[in-house]
């Protein structure tokens, strides 16, 4: 049987290569979990449980694997040392799990503090528009392998809002135009469908605009659906190589 650790910092960096200069490929966001294939005194090779993805993070004092009960349902969510709202501790971005042990009042408490219940959602929670509020992400920066408020890439706001509403979603936009299997025709676009160039996504918002991680505005930006077809194309010669329904 598997052995699990528990990502209990509230970000942490999977690089390619055991070293910090390596690339940024994901990150793990607080409650994920993880099986180790190899541990040096500095570096851990992981296998994330939830995408299968494989990397390197730094070796910290992870946590043992915590069963979740609840999952953060806020762009972000600050955790306090007591049940009122002083003395801040961390912040926990949108998707990141708990396992709730106590409440009091308005407040619920796990392993690192007390958390405003309304910023929650139970585990079982599941949205029927996936991409509800994917717009809580506008004009959060763009970084590359990020999965966080503090920065996002294309394919992680694709995933972690399928994460969040309980379906399985490959990390990078590759494997993600690869898994969603119905194909659909730019005519017959409409909200929530996912647009794939070679290396990008995006997710429809309506049959006429979208929004994206997009790193040459270097944010998360709404735009026409027709006029970033054409952007892309002009000015990194991609065509839309697919356009899927999750």
């Amino acid at each position: 049987m598997t052995k699990y650790l528990t990502n209990n910092f509230s970000i942490i960096n999977l690089h390619k290569n055991p070293t910090k200069k390596s690339e940024i490929v994901t990150q793990m966001i607080y409650g994920d979990s993880f099986s180790l294939t190899k541990k040096t005194k500095k570096w851990l090779k992981v296998k994330i449980k939830e995408d299968n993805y494989i990397g390197y993070i730094e070796n910290k004092n992870f946590s043992q694997y915590l069963k979740p009960s609840h999952k953060i349902a806020i762009l972000k969510a600050k955790v306090y040392r007591f049940p009122n709202k002083r003395n801040e501790i961390i912040n926990l971005t949108f998707g990141s799990k708990i396992k709730v042990l106590d409440k009091k009042a308005n407040f619920l408490k796990f392993e690192k503090g007390w958390i405003s219940s309304k910023d929650v959602k139970p585990l079982s929670y599941k949205g029927k528009n996936f991409f509800n509020k994917i717009n809580i992400f506008k004009n959060i920066k763009y970084k590359w392998g990020g999965k966080s408020f503090k920065g996002i890439d294309c394919s992680a706001l694709v995933q972690v809002f399928l994460n969040f509403n309980k379906k399985f979603c490959p990390r990078d936009a590759k494997d993600q135009v690869k898994y969603f299997k119905k194909n659909i025709k730019l005519q017959k676009i409409k909200k929530n469908d996912l647009i794939f160039w070679k290396g990008h996504v995006a997710v429809a918002l309506s049959n006429k605009k979208l929004i994206h991680a997009y790193g040459p505005m270097k944010k998360t930006v709404i735009m026409g659906i027709n006029q970033t077809i054409k952007k892309i194309k002009q000015t990194a010669n991609l065509e839309v190589i697919g356009i899927k329904r999750p």
